[in-house]
């Protein structure tokens, strides 16, 4: 039986304002497809009457297939915000796959597919047109589930070990803050940083450095989207930045504004 998730932000900033627009739920996909897939994702909003809202995301090092009106693809990792513009009424279903578990179904380096959306009929076998008939025509996001399900299992890869061994290196990453060189995941794996690189590029699809910045930009804003009274000097250097200066210039290329002008955002000042 399919359960929802739980919801943290996983990078969507501002997830509480957000939701005063928009519905996100997370499920789980079958047991079989577990060890490839994180979750999927079902965002759906009827704001007709309302001003546009223009939500924006911190890129997970994760590849995501989204089913969407026309615009069904698959694509890879991003070191960019994605910003995405909620208006009218409308529904998006999204595959979000573990760091690596894409890549026994695409057999080349994930790293091609950055900025270079990849077509579904390369994984499905299907057009675009057609998944989005068969998921997004669904009456209940259980069907909408079921229907992933049943469209993934019979494309589903042999396991790959070395999936288990990149996701051990990316829950590090994410779980111990104070991480901020790729020679501290080489020392804790044992693995010398050339062959770390070309793992990440093959398996991730973007560069070691990349996924230590954005967890720790995603983990500042986290902690700002809870509007607690913080100082950004400290809480640089609790994310592992010796230079605040490194942290503003950080979170300003991948969020688009310096940490204080966001924090003013979430105040509405």
């Amino acid at each position: 039986m399919h359960t929802e998730l739980p919801r943290p932000s996983l990078g969507v900033l501002n997830l509480a304002g957000g939701e005063e627009k928009f519905k996100l739920s997370r499920h789980a996909a079958a047991d079989a497809l577990s060890f490839f897939v994180k979750h999927y994702w079902i965002v759906s909003w009827d704001c007709a009457d309302d001003q546009p809202y223009l939500q924006h995301v911190v890129p997970n090092p994760c590849v995501n297939l989204v089913v969407e009106p026309k615009k069904t693809f698959i694509y890879g990792p991003s070191t960019r915000k994605f910003s995405y513009l909620i208006h009218g009424k409308g529904i998006v279903f999204g595959v979000k796959f573990k760091p690596g578990g894409f890549y026994p179904f695409l057999n080349q380096p994930v790293s091609n597919l950055l900025d270079r959306p990849l077509e579904v009929m390369s994984i499905l076998d299907l057009d675009g047109p057609e998944p989005e008939e068969m998921i997004l025509s669904c009456a209940t996001e259980q069907d909408m589930v079921g229907a992933m399900d049943k469209l993934l299992l019979p494309k589903m890869p042999p396991q790959d070990e070395q999936i288990l061994y990149v996701n051990q290196m990316i829950d590090y990453i994410a779980n111990e803050h104070d991480i901020s060189k790729v020679d501290q995941v080489c020392d804790r794996f044992s693995i010398h940083i050339r062959k770390l690189q070309r793992l990440f590029d093959q398996y991730v699809g973007i560069s070691p450095k990349w996924v230590i910045r954005l967890h720790r930009l995603q983990n500042a804003a986290e902690m700002m989207d809870r509007r607690l009274p913080m100082d950004l000097a400290r809480l640089s250097t609790e994310l592992g930045y010796h230079d605040q200066s490194h942290f503003i210039k950080d979170f300003k290329a991948v969020v688009g504004c310096t940490p204080d002008e966001y924090r003013r955002t979430l105040q509405g000042i």
